[in-house]
């Protein structure tokens, strides 16, 4: 699907769509709230969450290799090789930083609460924080799809990405189930980490498109969100209901994959 060219989308008015975008993803944090759930419920819960950041690491991941094949192909084909080795080189060291620098912050935290692992308000800033490197990067494709005049397009990646934020937002807010005590200023402050930057992504993919910053926040999020992933399986293991726990993986990943339904078939 290929929408035609046209006027660009208004700026302002692609701002208010871009924002409005980011911020579905208060949706799913309510899930915060949630107390004196039992443990099959938890576990259930925590395995949807999971199932959700396994399907968003494959979406990034893809993503990330699109330019980078593009620019392969080109240079099999007599174009500069300088495009792909660029691309490859911010690939390795976004992954890099996200996954190794997450992990060194986040042992800082523990080594400072004398813990054996994050705290469920630190992992679910954490899970916040590589779920607002992608939607950065969900933001380019708003804002150049508005400025480009592909106007039906951006109409189409604002509420497919709306709807993907809602099930992000429940897997923020999973580690916090059952928590309690959990504040409307701390549900706010997760839902701009991780719902804002696809403000910001809308703001810099208006004025300009730059493959190499789209793939440099891909990356980083997908370090992240393996960290993240590998620190909910260990709190997955300690709830136990393994049966419960595999059912909601599935749960989870279909929920992914069919938000993602919809950017296909908006041609994203």
């Amino acid at each position: 699907m290929s929408p035609a060219s046209g006027p660009p989308l208004n700026f302002w008015a692609t701002l208010i769509l871009g924002a409005i975008a980011g911020l579905t993803i208060y949706f799913g944090l309510p899930v915060a709230t949630f107390k004196k759930l039992p443990n099959k419920a938890l576990s259930f819960l925590n395995a949807i969450a999971i199932g959700v950041l396994f399907f968003l690491l494959y979406d990034i991941l893809r993503q990330a290799a699109d330019p980078i094949e593009s620019a392969l192909h080109a240079g099999q084909t007599g174009g500069s090789w300088g495009a792909f080795l660029g691309l490859v080189t911010t690939f390795v060291v976004g992954f890099g930083v996200g996954l190794v620098g997450l992990v060194i912050v986040s042992h800082r935290m523990i080594a400072r609460t004398q813990a054996d692992a994050l705290g469920p308000f630190a992992l679910a800033t954490a899970i916040a924080v590589g779920i607002g490197l992608h939607n950065f990067s969900e933001g380019l494709a708003i804002g150049q799809s508005a400025a480009t005049g592909a106007i039906q397009l951006a109409v189409m990646l604002i509420i497919g990405f709306g709807l993907h934020n809602m099930t992000e937002g429940f897997g923020i807010a999973a580690p916090l189930a059952n928590v309690g005590g959990v504040r409307a200023g701390t549900i706010v402050r997760l839902g701009l980490i991780g719902g804002g930057p696809t403000f910001f992504g809308t703001l810099i993919g208006y004025r300009f498109v730059s493959p190499v910053l789209s793939v440099l926040f891909l990356t980083l999020a997908a370090g992240a969100i393996i960290y993240v992933i590998g620190e909910m399986l260990n709190a997955g293991r300690k709830i136990g209901f393994r049966e419960f726990a595999t059912v909601g993986l599935f749960v989870g990943f279909m929920l992914g994959y069919g938000t993602d339904l919809i950017l296909t078939y908006a041609g994203a």
